[in-house]
């Protein structure tokens, strides 16, 4: 009887002999978790869903309890409030912990900086990567990758879908653009792996993306498979060279993405969905050892090509991904995991497959999500008033700012253009922040957004203007921007984004570039329009080639 009381009282307290938390390398605690698994928890850590609103749904909270998936990804839509994410997130984290095993999700999300942010709030907005680009400092994208990393730690946000990697090949690129550091390959891997080891700092896990790369494309992936004609010689020295160099620093993550590459061996299979490509190149080739995790596998880029979801979720797994990524949360027993628990039991390899998927994601959770540096599982909600932004990564976004500017073209008499010299100006844009900067530099500035009227009520503001300075963010602006040569005002272009609109705009003599709409660009820009700061940004592409270059 005493004996059986002990064995009780053992049971109690732990129910299972093994436990995320015990002690041991990544590699024997992933191997004992394995061991003790049963075929369907093995599977779940292979899924990384989302959910829809702010709070948790209750189906991821079922996915979560029931299932004990792998890992939850962070989208715009549930981030308005910082707080309640860091609520959230604890939440989530919370059922995941009351598991078999006390195994930790990853918890994702895309804070690449600049034009792509999904935990807005309270977070900093940045310069962004073509920034960094224009800057040349390996250490402002260190710092990037540091400060962003901070931010999200504190929301208990422990892997981040950057650095982007993507060349900016195509200049028509809708989906790439800003999001690139540039045109150089050997350049993005040097700031890829600044931004990498920063967010490891950090404590974050970084994930390069959209492997094999996404930038000599116009099409966007979301919406169709694009298909990039690019024979491998050309990808091995260009988009795969990033890779290559980040695989070598022991990067821990790689996104696969939507596109296929008809002159390769892979066909017209999508990337993410090719064992050539995540088999043969990334692991055999190049040499990664760390986790590949699909884009959003609702992208149409994916789903057209292998005729449905749960088609697409095995094709993924079996082709080399490590964690198959839904950007909403299926029902218990959808096709997406009935499909996949069913070939457990009938295809050793696929089984096999999964079993080697999840040690990798065990072995990278044990390496990252345990320990004194790692993200804290349960966020404090009250430390996000007082802590974000980070007051810190403020400054440093402003000084990134003002090194990235650049100086695209001048006329002596119209730049450096201090208000004194500017008489009566107009602002006309699209951003209150562009507006706001202005007028702190010009204070009697009137302001017009362009968006909201049309071009003949631009021209007449600008009629009694002795200076307009012009925003110019996208291929919308330009005709209002070529409306202004009717009239005798000087016209300034303050290029936001990509500058790559300015080749259509020839006849302009003045333009400075800045890369993001973040306030501190815009300060960073007028600043260099009135001559209080320099202009040592370099262009991280060139202007003035054909806008369509294409792959031979």
């Amino acid at each position: 009887m005493r004996l059986f009381l002990v064995a009780l009282l053992f049971c109690s307290v732990r129910l299972f002999p093994v436990s995320f938390n015990d002690e041991g390398s990544p590699e024997e605690i992933a191997a004992r978790l394995l061991e003790a698994m049963s075929d369907e928890q093995v599977l779940a850590q292979t899924f990384m869903l989302g959910w829809v609103g702010a709070a948790p749904s209750p189906l991821i909270l079922e996915w979560i309890q029931k299932r004990n998936i792998g890992g939850v990804k962070i989208f715009g839509w549930n981030t308005a409030d910082t707080t309640l994410l860091a609520q959230t997130v604890g939440e989530l984290q919370t059922n995941a912990l009351k598991g078999d095993f006390d195994i930790p999700l990853f918890v994702a999300t895309d804070q690449e900086g600049g034009w792509i942010r999904h935990v807005k709030g309270a977070t900093s907005e940045t310069p962004g990567n073509m920034a960094i680009g224009a800057s040349g400092y390996p250490q402002d994208a260190y710092w990037s990758g540091y400060y962003i990393g901070r931010e999200l730690a504190l929301l208990g946000i422990n892997m981040n879908f950057a650095p982007t990697v993507d060349l900016y090949t195509n200049r028509d690129s809708v989906l790439i653009g800003p999001r690139a550091f540039g045109v150089n390959p050997v350049h993005a891997g040097i700031l890829g792996a600044a931004f990498m080891k920063g967010q490891q700092a950090a404590g974050i896990i970084p994930t390069a993306k959209h492997f094999p790369g996404h930038g000599d494309t116009d099409l966007d992936s979301h919406g169709v498979l694009p298909q990039i004609d690019a024979p491998f010689e050309l990808l091995w020295e260009r988009e795969l060279v990033p890779y290559r160099m980040l695989a070598k620093e022991n990067l821990p993550a790689v996104m696969s993405g939507h596109l296929s590459f008809p002159q390769t061996p892979a066909g017209n299979t999508p990337a993410s969905l090719s064992s050539w490509f995540l088999q043969d190149i990334l692991r055999d080739t190049i040499g990664f050892e760390g986790i590949v995790i699909t884009d959003d596998l609702m992208m149409n880029g994916a789903t057209m090509s292998a005729g449905s979801l749960s088609l697409a979720t095995k094709q993924a797994l079996s082709a080399g991904n490590d964690v198959v990524m839904l950007s909403s949360t299926p029902f218990l027993n959808d096709p997406v995991w009935t499909r996949l628990s069913n070939a457990m039991q009938s295809e050793p390899a696929f089984r096999e497959r999964v079993y080697d998927a999840a040690r990798r994601i065990l072995m990278l959770k044990v390496r990252f999500l345990k320990g004194a540096h790692a993200v804290p599982l349960i966020p404090q909600p009250e430390r996000i008033k007082a802590e974000l932004p980070d007051k810190k990564g403020n400054e440093f976004f402003l000084g990134l700012a003002a090194r990235s500017v650049t100086l695209i073209k001048a006329e002596p008499e119209t730049f450096p253009l201090i208000p004194e010299r500017a008489g009566t100006v107009l602002l006309a844009g699209q951003y209150e922040d562009f507006f706001r900067a202005g007028q702190a530099a010009y204070p009697n500035a009137a302001v017009y957004w362009y968006s909201s009227q049309g071009v003949e009520d631009l021209i007449q503001s600008a009629l009694s203007a002795d200076t307009v300075i012009f925003c110019l963010s996208s291929e919308a602006g330009i005709s209002y921007l070529n409306a202004l040569k009717k009239t005798r005002a000087r016209i300034i272009v303050l290029s936001v984004l990509t500058p790559v609109y300015l080749d259509e705009v020839s006849w302009v003599t003045t333009a400075l570039a800045v890369y993001s709409y973040a306030p501190e660009s815009f300060r960073a820009g007028f600043s260099a329009l009135v001559g209080t700061i320099p202009t040592p940004g370099i262009l991280p592409f060139p202007l003035n080639e054909p806008r369509h270059q294409k792959s031979p």
